[in-house]
């Protein structure tokens, strides 16, 4: 049983993290959103391109009131070096993680430990915005269609973690993973990653996948002592911002 391909992981990526708007320009697609979140902020390429078409994509962008961000996916060397002779540079290179959810389903957590939740409790919300995930953020978990949760984690009788789930063919993919502080490195996450594999099965979807900054070596470690394989990897390439006026990006 061959385990979902990068390509399909980035078609599930985009139908369970969508962004507020999105465009067809020339031979991109253009992300747009008010999140900061790279991920429904960046263009991507649908086919052939030119050094133009570059310009074109970043004048779309800051017209929008973006910083130019484009995903490089595999295959795409050819554009990772034209971004970086124009002075982009390297942002977030990321590991996406598969496994059967067969594979991660296999006992429960412990009683009153992870809930299924949609909407998000406000103690979730808490918990989201104390790490950085804000409402921007939480109106793309809105805007993800059905089937979709939030898992609730819980320690000690209090809320201490949460994240956001949700289904694209028959992959879910797991987003927003965030654990209070106070509550880290008491395997509540891998609790809370078996808790979305069981309501993955129970929607019938036969993968779990998500993504992980390759920097976030706990994560990582996480996700591979589950059995995850590493199925791909993506980096975003960035415009910084002293070099947002630079010629070759003038239409």
């Amino acid at each position: 049983m061959s385990l979902p391909s990068a390509q399909y992981c980035y078609q599930v990526i985009a139908g369970t993290w969508p962004p507020e708007a999105q465009r067809n320009v020339g031979p991109w697609t253009i992300r747009l959103d008010a999140s900061n979140s790279s991920r429904v902020c960046a263009a991507t390429a649908q086919g052939p391109w030119t050094d133009d078409d570059i310009t074109l994509a970043a004048t779309t962008m800051r017209a929008a009131g973006q910083t130019p961000l484009f995903m490089i996916r595999a295959g795409e060397g050819a554009l990772d070096d034209a971004l970086a002779q124009r002075g982009y540079l390297i942002k977030d290179p990321v590991n996406i993680h598969a496994a059967a959810v067969d594979h991660i389903a296999t006992q429960r957590p412990p009683p009153v430990t992870t809930f299924e939740v949609w909407p998000p409790l406000a103690a979730q919300v808490e918990i989201w915005a104390a790490g950085g995930i804000s409402a921007g953020r939480l109106a793309i978990m809105d805007r993800a269609p059905m089937p979709k949760t939030a898992i609730l984690g819980r320690l000690r009788d209090r809320p201490a973690g949460t994240l956001f789930a949700a289904i694209h063919g028959d992959c879910a993919m797991v987003h927003a993973v965030e654990i209070a502080p106070a509550h880290r490195r008491q395997g509540l996450a891998r609790h809370m990653m078996v808790a979305s594999a069981f309501w993955a099965r129970g929607q019938g979807a036969r993968w779990l996948t998500l993504v992980a900054t390759q920097a976030n070596t706990a994560a990582n470690t996480l996700y591979a002592s589950l059995g995850m394989a590493v199925v791909g990897q993506y980096h975003y390439r960035i415009m910084p911002e002293k070099n947002l006026d630079r010629p070759t990006d003038r239409p």
